[in-house]
């Protein structure tokens, strides 16, 4: 990383909200304190005909410490994240041992990530059906939401919401104007899979209507509780598009996320016994794919987050759709995935930081993140937007080297990152702990 502290950055190309152009960043005290023209840098650190993005916001990763650490780590997960130009995380309340539903657990999880961090990190908390009590004071301890299941979560320390458990949780996040976040699939319309290396069988066990079901549940409850906040986790299946739209033009308070795996892989691409492309809701066929691109542009879906849960390789790579665990590891290389995809579709990089930086800050609530703009801390990436590489798993950061991506090649590449105007050494973690 060039310079260690920041007084001025230009590029040629920096990533504003309202379109792209040259000019120079003054930074004061961590924060952006003037937009000059390029030709006023003199003397400034220069990305030339580089890109100069905000940094990323991911507000859904599974970081899995304290408790399962040997799935993934603050420290690993965090590098991961600045090697991938991300500098704000917000950590999602399970897998970690205990999982993050009442205060007590929100503190083991910050004493866990304290001077391991090397970016920002928040923190969510969880909404099952035995801690209602404990919301309101999970969310006067800072923490950004609640997340709650609506079928399996996949371990037991974790259980879904049943429909009155979620009416309940919707009523008291509402009392306070407080976020609920949900793994929208239905309990009710999954169907049984018997053990099984085919994906196809994994792909029929979780339909479609099973998003569809779950998304119209939620927006009913939550415009009729009057106006909780809602937000739609991972959508993976365009035939809920329509379900989610329909729920804004009613006025719900609701939003949706998407993944950069739904937006790049499709079904068929997957082999028999490839279970390193499983996750939940999952990878459905090209055509889909292409209406979920269609979503994003029209901001039926908001944001774009990777969803980043690893495991260990004996419980990833099983060969059985059934029994492997479901999760991408994808932290470092959301933005080359996002970047290959978008630009062969006509959209730009202000396009990308709106979708993986200013929504994401914005759903959160995280008023100084995300975008390039007077008065915003000085987070910062540096992108070369033609550099094509091919991903070898063992350069990514995150503790195991596994991703579906291995071998594909991808354009655009991080150089640089900074965190409130100071370059991030993966050696020397200086990320602070957020609060809401």
């Amino acid at each position: 990383m060039a310079n260690d502290e920041l007084t001025a950055i230009r590029s040629r190309r920096v990533v504003l909200p309202d379109g792209e152009r040259p000019a120079t960043l003054r930074i004061d005290d961590g924060k952006i304190s003037a937009i000059l023209p390029y030709e006023s840098g003199t003397g400034a650190y220069d990305c030339g005909d580089d890109a100069l993005l905000p940094g990323l916001v991911d507000t859904h990763v599974h970081i899995n410490e304290p408790g399962r650490t040997e799935w993934e780590g603050f420290a690993t997960a965090t590098r991961a994240a600045a090697a991938g130009g991300v500098t704000t995380l917000l950590d999602m309340p399970l897998n970690s041992l205990p999982p993050t539903v009442d205060v007590t657990a929100l503190k083991l999880k910050q004493e866990a990530a304290q001077g391991q961090c090397v970016v920002d990190v928040g923190f969510w908390g969880g909404a099952i059906p035995e801690n209602l009590a404990a919301l309101r004071p999970l969310h006067e301890a800072g923490v950004y939401g609640f997340k709650c299941f609506l079928a399996d979560s996949g371990v037991a320390e974790f259980p879904p919401l049943h429909r009155a458990q979620l009416a309940a949780a919707l009523s008291e996040v509402r009392r306070f104007d407080g976020l609920l976040i949900v793994h929208a699939e239905s309990a009710a319309a999954l169907n049984r899979m018997d053990d099984s290396p085919r994906y196809q069988d994994f792909l029929d066990s979780r339909p479609g209507a099973a998003e569809v079901e779950a998304i119209a549940l939620l927006a009913d409850l939550a415009g009729s509780v009057g106006g909780t906040r809602v937000h739609v986790l991972h959508l993976s299946a365009a035939e809920a598009l329509e379900t989610v739209a329909a729920a804004k033009r009613r006025g719900v308070r609701l939003t949706a996320e998407t993944c950069p795996h739904y937006l790049t892989l499709a079904a068929p691409e997957v082999a028999d016994g490839a279970t390193e492309f499983k996750c939940c809701p999952p990878i459905r066929e090209a055509g889909n794919r292409e209406r979920l691109w269609t979503g994003l542009a029209t901001g039926t879906i908001d944001c774009v987050v990777s969803d980043h849960s690893p495991a260990t390789p004996e419980l990833k790579l099983t060969g059985s759709f059934s029994t492997a665990w479901g999760g991408i590891a994808s932290l470092q290389l959301g933005l080359p995935l996002m970047w290959t995809q978008a630009r062969r579709r006509g959209h730009t990089l202000v396009d990308i930081a709106r979708w993986m930086a200013d929504s994401p800050a914005r759903l959160a609530g995280i008023k100084d993140k995300g975008r390039i703009s007077l008065g915003y801390q000085a987070d910062l990436t540096q992108f070369q937007p033609d550099a094509e590489f091919v991903v070898d798993p063992a350069t990514l950061s995150h503790r195991h080297p596994v991703s579906p991506y291995a071998g594909r090649e991808l354009t655009g590449v991080v150089r640089s990152t900074w965190l409130a105007g100071a370059a991030v050494d993966p050696e020397k973690p200086s990320g602070r702990l957020l609060s809401r």
